[in-house]
């Protein structure tokens, strides 16, 4: 809508649009806000005055010094457009006369700003430059531009863009701008790539655009050159420093320069706090001294930030190197050695090696050490040992080391070329080496006499051969052995390592009747072999041994006897002979003991055992006794022996049937696993009654009716063979055999009876009766006349038919556990 094609008619409407527009202006009683640039029809009448009574006169509005406002009719009118640029408010006062007074009132106008104005770079041309290594997205300038609309609005919003850069080398996208800053910076292909040798100077196109760079904005173009400089920026020439420099401190050491902005220095790396530092300028400082001994070298990374802590380029690094000083003594390692030589060592050996180490340069002469022999404890006539000077190697300056002391203490001194020193102790000992073969006191050492019953472990004697080596070594020590004289091993050789004495120990019985006398050769030797010398005749000595003789007892040719003897054999026969013999050639006497009833006798001087009766081994199949041989001329001496006589089984015996079984039936018709459990026994060993058979006799009827099962060696289930039988009491003969060959048998018949049976497998009425056994009829009648009361024999029948049915098995488990019987 354009403002101005007539005049009052739209006035209302002019007022809504213009009171809806926001206005900025404070303190005025009323506030209004217009537009600039209006371009409609004048005058604009701009809003009604509210605060005007309904009669006033005298209406006049002030503070307008170019005549813009007018007021007509209770409203604010404009004559002309309003330019927010040259004017971007009016305080107008409004006065006005009533029947009263004059009145006044303030109206403030606000110029609402419009995008009338295109943005503009400061500067048509721009310059700045760029140091070489510097990071990307790290500006270097910045590009600058203004807008006469009001900032507060988007029509001052502006927004900077990269159009261009020539030459596109080493890439096309060397740089980037800032939207909104406008700063100019690097991009990454720009930070590695820029080489003023390749180009030295970029021309950039800049844009700079309104209304936050929208499409419809109004915008403006510039030109940005752009010069690429060197850097003094880079690691700077490595420090070489001396340890415990004198200063004083802080020392300058090395300095640093970025060539571009204003930038802010800091160290970093493995060094104590403070030890280095660096100023604003990029002098680098050490603040203390240094020990090369500590650390040799420092490493530290020299960082390069703006104010604002970004870091603007790669850090560069200063190698600090410290020169060494001699200012450490040399030391030994510890404080000690031990060191062995030997005892027939020649000059010139070779003990030990002492090496002392300086913690100073080893590239430099600091840590050159020498060695010296500054003392020596015991202190001897004649020098023993040098060190030499370089090398600190001890070695033997002696011919030998025969007759010294056991043991030497050196002092060693390690000096470096400034004489810092430090000592220590070397203890050598003198090692014995066995030079000197052990030697017996004498040749002969006897002759000693031991009693024939002398007791195992008898010392005979003790005995000594002297060695001239250092006492308690393996070069003084003494192996003593017999080398001749004890090939039956009767003596043994006992040593006394605290003293090197040998005693000679009885170690078997000894024996006059088999040898009387013992001449025993022992010889000496040390553990260890002999460096000089051999063992010659004093190392050996003969011992003499006589045995005394003792009347001994006599001796058994067994300790235990077995014998085995057939039972039943003839009486009389020699069973065994007793060996035996005196040492001493006595006669000997047997006899025999623990034969209370006296089936045995012995030979008085023959020692033959017979028997005096037949053997049963039924009755006892083993027999022990002790046979006693007594000295025919000391009847106090005597030895004994066991006998012990096996009776050997001969089958003597048949097998039997063992048990009651008349009191057991068999039901008809046939049970299935029902039986009759038989069970025997043969009183002959196992060799002959181990297993015992029994058989039916060869009888069709009798093998047609009955069967014989097998349970186990002794036992077995006889049952019916047919599935009914007639009620009665039946005879099954069968046989009995043991298992010897040939066998024993028996025959048997043995009655057996059969009837019906209820479910509880008990007979329902009594079998037929075997021809001679009495009857329950013939029972009841003789009780009947026997006793007269007819009440009381009843009682006495039927307690008795009780008893005599007892309640048999189940079908499933009768006869079914074979008998225990004892044999």
């Amino acid at each position: 809508m354009k403002f101005g094609e007539s005049a009052v008619p739209h006035a209302s409407i002019v007022i809504l649009v213009v009171l809806q527009v926001v206005c900025p202006c404070d303190g005025a009683n009323l506030k209004i806000g217009v537009p600039e640039n209006y371009d409609g029809i004048f005058p604009w009448y701009l809003a009604k005055l509210h605060d005007l009574p309904l009669t006033y006169t005298d209406l006049v509005v002030s503070g307008d010094d170019e005549d813009t406002f007018g007021v007509e009719g209770g409203m604010l009118y404009a004559v002309k457009p309003l330019d927010r640029e040259r004017q971007p408010s009016y305080s107008l006062q409004v006065s006005f006369t009533t029947a009263v007074s004059t009145q006044s009132f303030t109206v403030e106008v606000c110029v609402i700003d419009k995008n009338d104005n295109v943005p503009q770079f400061i500067e048509e041309s721009m310059r700045g430059s760029v140091q070489l290594g510097l990071l990307k997205g790290i500006p270097f300038m910045q590009v600058e531009a203004s807008d006469r609309d009001d900032r507060s609005t988007p029509h001052a919003e502006l927004r900077f863009s990269l159009m261009d850069q020539t030459p596109r080398i080493p890439t096309s996208q060397m740089f980037h701008v800032d939207a909104e800053s406008g700063e100019v910076s690097l991009t990454e292909d720009g930070a590695s790539t820029l080489d003023p040798e390749m180009c030295g100077r970029y021309k950039l196109s800049v844009m700079v655009r309104d209304m936050g760079g929208e499409a419809n904005a109004f915008f403006s173009t510039g030109i940005v050159i752009v010069e690429v400089t060197g850097n003094t920026w880079a690691s700077p020439d490595p420090v070489r420093l001396q340890e415990n420099l004198p200063g004083p401190y802080p020392i300058p050491i090395s300095q640093v320069k970025w060539s571009g902005s204003l930038v802010e220095y800091s160290l970093e790396g493995e060094f104590p706090e403070m030890l280095f530092t660096i100023s604003r300028d990029g002098v680098i400082y050490l603040n203390a001294p240094l020990d090369r001994e500590t650390q040799d070298q420092f490493q530290i990374t020299i960082v390069v930030e703006r104010p604002d802590g970004r870091e603007i380029a790669k850090p560069v690094e200063l190698r600090v190197m410290v020169g060494d000083t001699n200012d450490n003594r040399p030391t030994f390692p510890q404080t000690q050695y031990h060191a062995v030589v030997k005892e027939l060592a020649v000059k010139g050996t070779e003990i030990l090696t002492v090496q002392a180490a300086d913690n100073d340069d080893p590239k430099t002469d600091n840590v050159r050490i020498f060695y010296r022999l500054v003392g020596q404890v015991p202190e001897s006539p004649r020098t023993l040992f040098r060190v030499d000077r370089d090398s600190g190697v001890i070695t033997l300056l002696a011919g030998s080391m025969e007759g010294t002391s056991p043991q030497y203490t050196l002092t060693i001194t390690a000096e470096d070329a400034k004489g810092l020193n430090s000592s220590c102790t070397v203890v050598i000992t003198v090692q014995d080496e066995n030079n000197n073969p052990p030697v017996f006191s004498q040749h002969e050492y006897g002759p000693f006499y031991l009693a024939e019953d002398a007791v195992v472990g008898t010392t005979v004697t003790t005995v000594c051969a002297w060695d001239a080596d250092e006492r308690g070594g393996d070069s003084w020590l003494v192996n003593y052995r017999l080398e001749s004289g004890n090939e039956e091993e009767v003596f043994t050789l006992v040593t006394d390592r605290q003293t090197n004495e040998v005693s000679l120990v009885l170690d078997k019985v000894l024996d006059f009747e088999r040898e009387s006398e013992y001449i025993l050769v022992v010889s000496a030797q040390n553990p260890v072999g002999l460096v000089r010398g051999r063992y010659g005749p004093a190392s050996t000595a003969t011992v003499s041994i006589f045995v005394d003789d003792i009347n001994e007892g006599p001796v058994l040719s067994q300790s235990h006897y077995e014998v085995n003897v057939r039972e039943g054999e003839e009486p009389g026969r020699v069973i065994a002979t007793i060996r035996g013999y005196d040492p001493d050639s006595h006669p000997i006497r047997y006899s025999l003991r623990g034969d209370t009833k006296r089936y045995f006798s012995i030979g008085k001087y023959s020692g033959e055992l017979k028997t005096v009766q037949a053997l049963d081994r039924e009755e006892n199949s083993t027999y022990t006794m002790e046979v006693v041989a007594e000295d025919g001329r000391n009847s106090s001496l005597s030895a004994s022996t066991l006998v012990t006589v096996q009776i050997l089984d001969v089958n003597d015996n048949s097998p039997v049937l063992v048990g009651d079984y008349s009191w057991k039936h068999l039901c008809t018709p046939r049970w299935d696993d029902q039986a009759l459990v038989l069970a025997s026994r043969d009183s002959d060993g196992p060799q002959h009654g181990g297993r015992l058979n029994f058989s039916l006799r060869a009888d069709a009827s009798v093998r047609r009716n009955w069967k014989l099962t097998p349970i186990n060696d002794t036992h077995t289930n006889l049952s019916l063979n047919t599935p009914y039988l007639p009620p009665e009491v039946y005879t099954v003969p069968f046989t009995i055999s043991d298992s010897s060959s040939p066998p024993r048998s028996t025959f048997i018949n043995l009655p057996v009876t059969v009837c019906t049976c209820n479910v509880r497998g008990n007979c329902r009425m009594a079998a037929k009766q075997l021809p001679g056994m009495p009857s329950v009829q013939s029972t009841v009648g003789i009780l009947v006349g026997t006793l007269g009361v007819i009440g009381v024999i009843l009682i006495v029948v039927f307690m008795r038919l009780s008893y005599q049915n007892p309640k048999p098995p189940s079908k499933t488990n009768q006869e079914r556990v074979p008998l225990k019987m004892s044999l």
